[in-house]
């Protein structure tokens, strides 16, 4: 069936200064032609320059959302972000089991770009375990994989296509294993693994500081975009298309004093 709409819903933790999170998901999302829907895991105070505090939800009240968003709307797609700890980690998967949600991509956020924790040690496992292997897609970093995976972070390409199959073994419908981190390569290659194929991706490096929130704009591009696509292939090209433009204008914007944050609406203004 082709959508005339697509409705996108993000589970994630908010940021204020509006790069990161929940705000810049919605962003994408409408950027991205779809109807964005939020339930909200943590407050957390943070800005271009770090994360100042956190205020994690009570889980039953996660949950309380994600009844109030199903109960009542279409959700076609759907965007996993900050989880914080494990019992939320563990409401919202048996919440998308018992509403049997397609397409979620799960950003495996486990650090802010300042380093600053999002993801508590112990809700790794229960990541790893409950959620994994509920969903479409993860996209991990180098530094996510091998904290799943409990190995050394991969420091090669061929590392990371091992990794990447290992994940892939866990349970989830693919992954695509984001190569950002190797910062050696003039490119930023990630691959792609499903159970039919491996796919590689590159893109020149955008010379910017200001990257605050791109792991979260990719996972909500791509969640806002699988649902007109056939495959995840297709899917991640377009994504990072679009993300890197997003990238390449971050420069324009005027916002903080630290790793601002992309361009969401490039194509307009």
């Amino acid at each position: 069936m082709t959508l005339k709409r697509i409705n996108a819903l993000t589970i994630a933790g908010t940021d204020p200064s509006g790069g990161a999170g929940i705000q810049a998901d919605l962003k994408t999302f409408s950027a991205l032609g779809a109807y964005g829907c939020s339930v909200i895991t943590a407050l957390v105070a943070q800005n271009t320059t770090g994360v100042q505090s956190v205020y994690r939800i009570e889980p039953a009240f996660v949950a309380a959302q994600m009844d109030s968003v199903f109960s009542d709307v279409r959700i076609d797609t759907c965007k996993i972000g900050m989880l914080a700890e494990t019992d939320i980690v563990e409401a919202v998967a048996e919440r998308l089991a018992r509403y049997q949600v397609t397409n979620v991509v799960l950003d495996t956020v486990m650090l802010a770009k300042s380093g600053d924790p999002l993801l508590s040690a112990s809700a790794v496992s229960a990541l790893r375990e409950t959620l994994l292997p509920k969903v479409a897609l993860i996209t991990p970093n180098l530094p996510e994989a091998a904290a799943l995976l409990g190995c050394p972070q991969a420091t090669s390409e061929q590392e990371m296509r091992e990794q990447g199959a290992a994940l892939l073994a866990l349970g989830c419908g693919a992954v695509l294993m984001k190569g950002g981190h190797l910062l050696d390569d003039p490119q930023s290659p990630d691959w792609l693994f499903t159970g039919d194929e491996v796919m590689r991706f590159t893109a020149p490096r955008v010379v910017t500081k200001n990257t605050h929130g791109t792991g979260c704009t990719l996972s909500a591009a791509l969640a806002a975009l699988r649902p007109r696509h056939s495959n995840w292939g297709e899917t991640v090209a377009e994504a990072k298309r679009w993300l890197s433009a997003a990238l390449a204008q971050a420069d324009s914007l005027e916002v903080g004093h630290g790793n601002g944050p992309v361009h969401h609406f490039h194509q307009w203004w």
